[in-house]
């Protein structure tokens, strides 16, 4: 398995600079912040990964690209591929939120929705990849995607001045990776937030490796991952990151909380990060800095009301 480096996140904060935005840092009390990174180009923190992974291959096969998704990954994959001038073709599970799969189709992306979970539409993507020749993205198992998602981190520590604590939703464990080597130069805690349905990271520290677990949840479309990231575990397993499971009524209410307090428009996933805070999975200390990052907008906003 390759290591990535904070050398690596830095190079990609380069490579992508222009292609994604720098989200917005909201205080929200003192000491107490939200990243709103579910704000960045196609609703999610995806893109930073997409783009990196893209512009890291040199030129890119004339099948384009190819990469399996709950929704999230692939909505990035076609909007950096219709950016660069390339063919996308993504597979989806069967359940993938409506939402996702149109704004699909409105990137102009080639969409085949087929399995019941991320693991089996991925299958059916590698193997259409080999058939075809198109540069595979994957979702969070890939050097160049691990470091782009690790820019967030590096934005993080920027605007913010530093924090003591960066709590971020984990389902394959790219993204939360990729923000433990971006911080790595100022070393803060690293809280790992899973929905108790779909603890991938949990078990694997549990088992001393990946393993397989069930899916299910409210949050299944986003962080449905059978099983944690090659490269993630070998980050997350690190003496930096605090592992924590969240409920699915706590995602709900986390979720709805963002909208009524703060009117920030999150998906189930997105709240996962803030429900740890929200339902005591993690207290923070008095005085401690902390981030939490709200991660994806991909929802329905006339479901804010109700699970």
């Amino acid at each position: 398995m390759t290591a990535v480096t904070y050398e690596d996140v830095l190079a990609a904060a380069g490579r992508i600079s222009g292609l994604v935005l720098r989200t917005p840092v909201l205080e929200i009390s003192p000491g107490l912040f939200l990243k709103l990174e579910l704000l960045q180009h196609s609703g999610s923190f995806k893109v930073r990964g997409a783009f990196n992974r893209m512009l890291s291959a040199g030129s890119l096969p004339d099948s384009g690209v190819i990469a399996a998704s709950g929704g999230n990954h692939g909505l990035a994959v076609a909007y950096a591929a219709k950016a660069l001038g390339v063919r996308a073709e993504i597979f989806v599970p069967e359940v993938t939120s409506p939402v996702k799969v149109a704004g699909l189709k409105a990137l102009g992306a080639h969409i085949t929705q087929t399995g019941a979970i991320y693991s089996e539409a991925a299958e059916a993507a590698a193997k259409r990849a080999a058939e075809t020749g198109a540069l595979s993205v994957h979702a969070y198992d890939q050097a160049e995607v691990v470091a782009g998602q690790g820019t967030t981190g590096l934005e993080i520590m920027e605007q913010t001045g530093g924090v003591d604590t960066v709590v971020v939703a984990v389902g394959g464990g790219g993204f939360a990776g990729g923000i433990t080597v971006g911080t790595s130069a100022g070393s803060p805690r690293i809280v790992a937030v899973e929905p108790e349905r779909i603890p991938t990271l949990r078990e694997a520290l549990r088992a001393g490796r990946p393993v397989p677990v069930e899916v299910g949840g409210v949050a299944a479309d986003a962080l449905g991952a059978t099983r944690i990231g090659g490269l993630a575990f070998e980050i997350l397993s690190g003496p930096r990151v605090e592992s924590v499971l969240v409920s699915d009524e706590a995602i709900v209410a986390a979720r709805r909380t963002l909208w009524e307090r703060h009117r920030v428009v999150a998906e189930h996933a997105g709240a996962a990060a803030y429900a740890a805070l929200l339902s005591g999975a993690y207290v923070a200390e008095p005085g401690e800095r902390v981030a939490v990052v709200v991660c994806g907008s991909n929802t329905d906003p006339t479901t804010l009301s109700t699970p």
